[in-house]
């Protein structure tokens, strides 16, 4: 089977995407500084090696990731699903000041990623967290008004748990949940990911590198968000280093990048699911697209098993206040 032929469908009605998608978030320089020309040239590549799906969100860069798509995407929007999350709200020194996904909100916030992605439709629309003021029922409701109106073509959650899945499934059927789900981070396989086989629905699974710390990145600049991540951090980070560089090793022996292990993992964990890679540079998206040419048996996941069990990469994936907040951790053992 070629790349081009590869599909994957999100939830019982959703379109048939790529197995791998383009998370597009770090092109706006949130891990660092970002070459926008190359940004661009990345989306651009992704498209031709294959890739369908395309996930941003309108307040990456205060509405320049949207931005940015729309110019990768000029003459392909034919190729593309594009998934695009809402709701929450910023300040103009970049500070975070909550989620709003009241009805009136989520319509507002989709003419203007419209305008900005410079298209007619959006393939899959979801709230980027839930929004504890507003019922999910509500925000779902707007969402599917707009899809019988013609602007979004499938309903898609993001971050959210169990109760909450079932809750906007009985007001529409939810094409996709997407979730942070890698070796490093393994709540969703508590409950999650059954809810989601009951009801027929799928997953966009990100942050499948540990935002970069199973590659081995770290961060370097004040400007990239990983300062404030407590996996990064201390004692807790020195200790997650060094699982990392024993899974390195285990990559190495295999002919196998690092980032080509980690994707490699969730692929073979996870089959019918679709990860999402942050690729900055084409370099680094055919560094991991070859992963879909080297999958891992299940002698190599017992063997990972044992180098990085669950909760051998410590730390709470966000500062404790956020992760008090995520809907998603209420399904997630100790």
């Amino acid at each position: 089977m070629t790349e081009s032929t590869r599909t994957t469908r999100l939830g019982r009605d959703g379109p048939s995407v790529f197995p791998v998608g383009l998370g597009c978030m770090a092109l706006s320089g949130i891990y660092g500084p970002a070459e926008e020309a190359e940004s661009v040239a990345t989306i651009r590549h992704a498209i031709d090696r294959g890739v369908t799906l395309l996930d941003t969100g309108d307040f990456y860069g205060h509405g320049h990731n949207e931005s940015l798509v729309r110019r990768g995407i000029e003459g392909l929007r034919d190729r593309v699903q594009l998934s695009v999350k809402f709701g929450m709200t910023r300040a103009p020194n970049g500070a975070m000041l909550g989620v709003d996904t009241r009805p009136e909100a989520v319509k507002n916030f989709a003419t203007y990623s419209l305008q900005r992605l410079g298209v007619e439709v959006i393939d899959v629309y979801r709230p980027a967290r839930l929004d504890p003021n507003v019922p999910i029922e509500e925000t779902v409701g707007a969402v599917a008004d707009l899809v019988k109106a013609g602007y979004v073509r499938h309903v898609g959650l993001s971050e959210v748990g169990t109760e909450t899945l079932r809750r906007a499934h009985a007001v529409h059927p939810i094409a996709d949940l997407q979730i942070e789900y890698s070796i490093a981070t393994r709540g969703p396989e508590d409950a999650i990911f059954a809810t989601l086989h009951e009801l027929r629905s799928s997953a966009t699974l990100y942050g499948v590198y540990g935002r970069g710390m199973l590659t081995g990145s770290r961060p370097t600049r004040p400007s990239d968000v990983r300062q404030h991540l407590p996996r990064f951090a201390g004692a807790q980070g020195e200790q997650n280093a060094r699982v990392v560089e024993a899974l390195h090793a285990f990559a190495a022996e295999r002919g196998m990048t690092p980032a080509q292990l980690a994707l490699g993992w969730v692929l073979a964990r996870q089959p019918g699911f679709v990860p999402l890679v942050g690729a900055r540079t084409r370099t680094q998206l055919d560094d991991a697209l070859d992963a879909l040419e080297r999958p891992l048996t299940p002698e190599d996941l017992e063997a990972l098993e044992r180098i990085a069990p669950r909760g051998a990469i410590g730390g709470p994936r966000y500062p404790e206040p956020h992760m008090k907040a995520l809907d998603s951790e209420r399904d997630v053992r100790g």
